[in-house]
């Protein structure tokens, strides 16, 4: 057990299978929609799958650097703490708090509800319902500790991969549109700028997640070995399988048919199976959802019981409990749920997941950008791994990030308002707590 009373005990697999199973969840069933009605054309949009994949690998191989070398429960917020100092190391502790994490499980437990209900020929009112009860379900499932969550995370991506290789299999041999449906690349009246700009923000939804293996960095054994493989092996695994998969769907129908259903995946197997595929690829949708939300409530809550542990937050002794027996944060997996569960009454898909994208890629483009403030200002820091190519792979990262960030803010101004506005509320309840903020000795220094 490592000294901040958290058990040391996931392995690689459990890590690699948090990385693909985050990032493998609702994105590659449903904003294949979002991308081809953005592009307007199959070339531009696999386009936009492949930059999307581009970005994220540099991102992940950039912050691989900084995880291996500060390998602590917290993940970004530790890395942003090292780099920057205690106030944007709080802000994006409080916007994952209050944003990040509960807008994720709400946002996936309201597609899980969704489904279900599509599924079993309920009427739209056993949604939130639903969706309630998963949730819960699986938070309650990881108070029972880490190593249960890591178990259900495993054994949900390895279900996950089955409907989606049966539909890159099926697909590339049984699709009647070949490569055909792969042109046009560029479509008229959609300009390229700000229509691969759209694009590669619903894809990004799709690729998130990766990072947040960070923040159960105190529970693996191995972690300056284990963390950036995990992260550079999962998300390399991801982008081959969307790549695949979204040439699959338009070997199946042309782009415009993708773009004017809600469930493309859904039409696709209707194709490819026969009527009976709709069905059969909904219970791989609930299946990867439910994986998904595992691992955002396994890795959630380790978020604000990282901060509570230095007295950051209102209510930290609160927080900061361990189960006696799990040795898991049990209350702020409650404080997680309850606020998952008021966006949940939302009903908003595309407004949560807009929502949060805007908001974590801030802080993702600061993680990126503290490779090059920790090479200069501590040079003698122990580094296990170290970015390759650089400066170019961390500079990759850091331009897409940003693209994404100012795409956001022009396009969608009202979800980027609000994003800012709940994250910068966070700056008064710093201020009043920075003067309470203790530093704690959690075994975990490199």
């Amino acid at each position: 057990m490592s000294d901040n009373g958290l058990k040391r005990n996931l392995g690689l697999v459990p890590a690699l299978a948090i990385v693909i199973g985050i990032v493998i969840g609702a994105g590659v069933f449903f904003k294949p929609t979002a991308v081809f009605t953005a592009t307007g054309a199959p070339g531009l949009g696999l386009i936009a799958w492949i930059l999307g994949g581009i970005i994220t690998i540099a991102g992940g191989l950039t912050t691989a650097e900084i995880s291996a070398a500060i390998p602590r429960t917290g993940g970004m917020v530790a890395y942003l703490e090292e780099t920057y100092g205690d106030m944007w190391s709080f802000l994006l502790g409080w916007a994952q708090t209050i944003i990040y994490f509960p807008a994720n499980v709400a946002a996936l437990a309201i597609i899980f509800g969704t489904q279900t209900a599509a599924l079993l020929g309920m009427p739209d009112s056993y949604i939130v319902p639903i969706a309630i009860i998963v949730s819960v379900f699986l938070v309650i499932m990881n108070l029972f500790g880490s190593k249960t969550g890591g178990a259900i995370q495993t054994v949900s991506t390895i279900c996950k991969l089955i409907p989606l290789f049966a539909i890159i299999i099926i697909g590339f041999v049984s699709g009647n549109g070949g490569t055909a449906r792969l042109l046009p690349v560029v479509a008229q009246n959609h300009p390229i700028t700000t229509s691969l700009g759209s694009a590669l923000v619903a894809t990004m939804f799709a690729y998130d997640g990766w990072i947040n293996v960070g923040t159960i960095a105190g529970e693996m054994k191995n972690p300056k070995r284990d963390l950036p493989i995990a992260i550079i092996g999962g998300l390399s695994i991801v982008m081959a399988v969307y790549l695949l998969i979204n040439i699959a769907y338009l070997f199946a129908l042309p782009a415009s048919a993708l773009a004017a259903t809600k469930t493309p995946a859904a039409a696709v197997a209707n194709v490819l199976f026969g009527p009976a595929g709709g069905s059969i690829i909904t219970v791989g949708i609930l299946i990867s959802v439910f994986g998904t939300i595992n691992g955002y409530i396994l890795t959630g809550m380790r978020v604000p019981y990282a901060m509570a542990v230095e007295n950051k937050l209102p209510g930290s002794k609160w927080l900061s409990k361990l189960s006696s027996k799990s040795k898991v944060p049990v209350n702020s997996g409650i404080l997680l749920e309850i606020i998952s569960i008021v966006l949940i009454f939302s009903g908003k898909f595309d407004q949560l997941t807009d929502l949060l994208i805007f908001v974590i890629w801030i802080f993702y483009v600061m993680t990126f950008f503290a490779v090059f403030v920790l090479r200069k200002k501590r040079p003698d820091m122990e580094r296990p791994y170290k970015v390759p190519l650089y400066p170019v792979v961390p500079i990759i990262a850091i331009i897409g990030g940003l693209y994404i960030v100012f795409n956001t803010l022009f396009t969608q101004p009202l979800n980027a308002g609000l994003g800012l506005i709940v994250t910068l509320i966070g700056l008064p309840v710093y201020m009043c707590r920075k003067s309470k903020f203790k530093k704690v000795d959690n075994g975990e220094k490199n």
